[in-house]
């Protein structure tokens, strides 16, 4: 008797993430790792957590915190995001706002909403693993998503219904995405939200690193975009937010959100009762209390960091690619994109510097839903010192360069 015989269809759909097997490596100390887009945790808010912790177990909440919780979510956390979503021109209510374990599972719960067998995702060429991941259990058909183009929605939605299902929703990581570093620009949001309304499809807005900005002046989401065009009615808007303190307080405490109108919250919350009743309730006030003292000085700090680490990245990369090579320049988050010349294979160079040079990145063929992009690369300078970014940069320089003279 083998159980895998009877698993359901979807299960051949589920992959093992690269980049999770990836992480592995961080544990050899002689890997220079370029592999995770995960923050430093010498950067962590340590000693605020362990304040927040503390007073969430002494104090008033200390019962609140180790008992079952409402399934939207800690009443003071929603309401400081809602706060938040405000200041980004976001006119969000508590109600409005949904607390997941991570943003991760905010995709699952729309992969789950929207996705039925055949139906068609618009997506990013690339986009970010996690997404396609948290999609293909629910066995969709995925698109290419390119806002500026000449295609308009009647051809997105012929196409789908001649695949055999129906467009439901368009999913952009829009700041600083992951993989590619790159930001939505203003113009193709707003045709974003003119594709979705001519096809009466959703729109899933991942913000993941919206907090992330080194430079350039910030664009607004596209929620806040909508919302403008709306008269600042939410409830009319079609746009969905996915934020998360992952990449900006913790990851590990998995506390993420979702923001969206008020019918689309209600039935995510019957998921959420479905999955897991609720996120951790302990985590929740301990992330609302260090949101609320620390949140933008914190944010200050990590800035900082990340913006010497990119530019330590994007200057060895200019003294060590060779010609041929091209890589995006972001203007803040974790990655930058290395598109290699036609013939190299990213996986092909990620074997040969694991076994010469120890140094880790991540292949890009994994965040195309076809496969392709196998000349591409992910480099993340989130956890490297800008020491062991020259060093390890200077090493795939080589590596390159011999890849090429073969």
């Amino acid at each position: 008797m083998s159980l895998q015989e009877i698993f359901a269809t979807r299960a051949t759909r589920m992959k093992a993430s690269e980049i999770r097997e990836l992480l592995k490596l961080l544990d050899q100390p002689d890997i220079i790792s370029f592999a995770g887009g995960i923050p430093d945790p010498d950067l962590f808010p340590t000693t605020a957590f362990q304040e927040a912790f503390a007073d969430s177990l002494t104090g008033p909440l200390a019962n609140q915190g180790l008992q079952y919780s409402p399934s939207e979510g800690h009443a003071p956390l929603r309401q400081w995001i809602a706060t938040h979503m405000q200041t980004l021109g976001i006119p969000a209510t508590s109600d409005n706002i949904l607390i997941t374990s991570g943003s991760q599972q905010a995709l699952d719960y729309l992969g789950k909403l929207f996705l039925s067998p055949g139906d068609t995702a618009l997506i990013g060429w690339p986009t970010y693993l996690g997404a396609l991941g948290a999609f293909n259990a629910y066995e969709p058909r995925y698109d290419k998503l390119d806002p500026l183009s000449n295609r308009g929605g009647a051809d997105y939605a012929a196409d789908a219904e001649n695949a055999g299902g129906k467009a439901k929703f368009a999913y952009l990581s829009v700041d600083f995405a992951n993989p590619t570093g790159a930001t939505v620009s203003h113009a193709a949001r707003e045709r974003v939200i003119d594709l979705a309304d001519e096809m009466d499809i959703a729109i899933i807005e991942d913000a993941a690193y919206q907090s992330l900005r080194f430079d350039g002046e910030a664009i607004p989401p596209i929620l806040a975009i909508e919302a403008a065009r709306k008269n600042g009615d939410l409830e009319a808007c079609r746009t969905i937010y996915c934020g998360s303190f992952s990449k900006t307080l913790s990851p590990g405490l998995r506390v993420g959100w979702v923001c969206a109108a008020q019918p689309v919250i209600a039935q995510l919350v019957l998921m959420k009762q479905a999955a897991d009743l609720h996120s951790a309730s302990l985590n929740q006030i301990a992330i609302c209390k260090v949101a609320e003292t620390h949140f933008d000085s914190h944010i200050a700090t990590i800035r900082n960091a990340y913006r010497a680490r990119r530019d330590a990245m994007l200057k060895a990369l200019e003294e060590h690619m060779p010609k041929g090579v091209s890589w995006t320049k972001p203007e803040g988050g974790m990655f930058i994109w290395v598109t290699l010349p036609d013939g190299l294979d990213g996986a092909e160079l990620l074997k040969r510097s694991l076994e010469t040079e120890r140094v880790a990145f991540v292949p890009g063929h994994a965040f195309f839903a076809d496969g392709s992009g196998r000349n591409t690369v992910r480099l993340s300078y989130s956890t490297s010192t800008e020491d062991k970014i020259r060093t390890g940069v200077a090493r795939l320089g080589k590596l390159v360069k011999a890849a090429i003279a073969r």
